[in-house]
């Protein structure tokens, strides 16, 4: 173990000597000011799994989206108002937008003086392409633009949408990181008809606040300040992001101040931390869901009976105490607390083993043995794993815990390859859709969201037509009873949601979370004391 933590911790530091600033440390008791040997400029992020792919049109992964927000802009972003983060949206690229009565044509007026990173204009071809391009990708964000049937751009400052029919969260859709809009260069970097993606998996080519200068795989990425952004120049010049998959390589580093912010401590070591006022640790609430994926296409959990016996038989308090240290609720059904629309009036399943036992013996399967696959992408996932290992045992069930890298984890989870399989989800847009559409409409089964194959035929009808509804009490009524069918079928183990904790060092100010931005630091307002 000591071999390990000093392998990582020097790897760390020769990222650190490579930028020109060599991790030294500081007293681990240090003062509010900071200390540290990281310069004022430059933020440095310890990184507990290293990104796929980079590529706006490709990525669905958070840790890939913190680097690739900050590099790209979009037609909208979310606000943050007195320090706080909304989950409403406000102009960037737009500066302004109007949608006809029918809900079927939204046009967008560009703001002057956007450009990439090499000097070239972000104007209404640019944005035209970029969509296209995911469209035509056809990986995971594409399914935000499925009703998208054109785009026009009538001048270089007005973009118009022209969709197939009303989408509800169509404004909010243009928030997210597929939306980020790319220069049309990259074609010239495009391979075997790629569209320039194996490029943009290492690289950027945007008009945000930053740019990727360099990229070491399995070791650090850095970002400096793009010299053509548009937006007020940031105090913070460069991020990098350090591979540190050593929970307590990330602690030591970040009591030192040879990182900034941590990304993969577990909430005990996190708890450690508390008394050193030379770290500040941001607690929030949040969206973020911890769910196991049932999948509903292979025995034994193609058993509606069978995944009823698996509800009954979590300790959901057990895993909120031992995966989250209590900072967490249960999640009662598809849709977590905060979220509107929810169904408050579904009590969730209870920890009831006798009532396991039954539905177990009702259902017909025969179950000795059972995988659960999970990678450790979130810190608690281990927690977690053992904990359903234990409960799942009363019933007479033996777990084998599979554990695979995190890109194996993904690859698995899109082809259906699991019996069960640890999940979190956390909204890219603040609606309901983004819940129970992506995990029950049998249109997004495996990677998009629908991760446990789940198939209801009056669930697919109600929500294709919740999409398609402007009015919400009557989209409330419709998700209310897709979250009482999510019930009954349990697609899901529904776990919890959890409050997010993020330490930083006390001198970084302006930080506020945005559980629409999990795993997102907005560094361009962030400055350091």
């Amino acid at each position: 173990m000591k071999k390990l933590l000093k392998a990582m911790i020097l790897g760390s530091m020769v990222g650190l000597a490579a930028i020109g600033f060599a991790g030294c440390g500081g007293s681990s008791s240090g003062s509010a000011s900071g200390g540290g040997s990281v310069p004022k400029d430059t933020i440095v992020v310890g990184m507990p799994v290293d990104p796929e792919t980079l590529d706006p049109a490709v990525t669905m992964d958070n840790k890939g989206w913190q680097i690739t927000y900050p590099a790209y802009e979009r037609l909208v972003k979310y606000k943050v108002e007195n320090g706080k983060a909304s989950t409403d949206v406000e102009p960037s690229l737009a500066k302004s937008w109007t949608v006809s009565d029918d809900g079927l044509t939204w046009t967008f007026t560009l703001e002057d003086g956007h450009k990439f990173a090499d000097g070239s204009p972000v104007d209404a071809k640019a944005v035209k392409f970029s969509i296209d391009r995911v469209k035509q990708m056809k990986k995971g964000p594409s399914d935000y633009f499925k009703v998208v049937d054109s785009i026009e751009t009538p001048d270089d400052k007005t973009v118009v949408f022209k969709l197939s029919k009303p989408f509800a969260p169509f404004l909010y859709t243009l928030a997210v990181n597929g939306s980020s809009i790319v220069n049309p260069k990259v074609m010239d970097q495009a391979k075997d008809n790629d569209m320039g993606s194996s490029y943009l998996a290492t690289h950027t080519m945007g008009s945000g606040a930053y740019e990727i200068t360099s990229y070491t795989p399995s070791q650090s990425i850095k970002l400096d300040l793009q010299k053509n952004y548009a937006g007020k120049a940031p105090s913070i010049k460069h991020v990098i992001f350090n591979s540190i998959k050593d929970p307590s390589a990330q602690r030591l580093q970040l009591e030192k101040g040879d990182i900034d912010i941590a990304e993969g401590i577990p909430m005990d070591q996190i708890d450690q931390l508390k008394d050193n006022k030379a770290i500040h640790i941001y607690e929030d609430p949040s969206l973020l869901c911890s769910i196991v994926y049932l999948n509903n296409q292979k025995l034994p959990t193609s058993n509606k009976k069978f995944r009823q016996a698996l509800s009954y038989a979590i300790d959901y308090n057990a895993i909120i105490d031992g995966a989250v240290k209590g900072r967490g609720e249960q999640l009662t059904n598809a849709l977590p607390k905060g979220m509107w629309g929810k169904d408050e009036s579904l009590p969730g399943y209870t920890y009831n083993p006798d009532k396991a036992k039954e539905l177990l013996a009702a259902s017909g399967e025969n179950v000795t043995e059972i995988n659960l696959l999970y990678s450790g992408h979130a810190a608690f996932d281990e927690a977690e794993a053992l904990i359903i290992q234990n409960n799942l045992q009363q019933l007479g069930i033996k777990v084998n815990l599979e554990k695979v890298a995190w890109a194996t984890f993904r690859q698995r989870a899109d082809k259906g390859d699991f019996q069960m399989a640890l999940g979190t989800w956390s909204p890219d847009y603040s609606d309901p859709q983004f819940f129970l559409s992506y995990w029950m409409d049998s249109s997004y089964w495996g990677l998009p969201g629908n991760r446990s194959f789940y198939k209801n035929d009056e669930a697919d009808s109600l929500l294709r037509q919740a999409e398609v509804m402007t009015d919400k009490d009557g989209r409330t009524e419709i998700y209310k009873k897709v979250q009482k069918i999510a019930f009954d079928d349990a697609p899901y183990l529904f776990l919890f949601q959890t409050k997010v904790l993020t330490p930083m060092r006390a001198n970084i100010k302006g930080f506020a979370y945005n559980p629409m931005l999990d795993s997102m630091f907005d560094f361009e307002h962030l400055t350091k004391e």
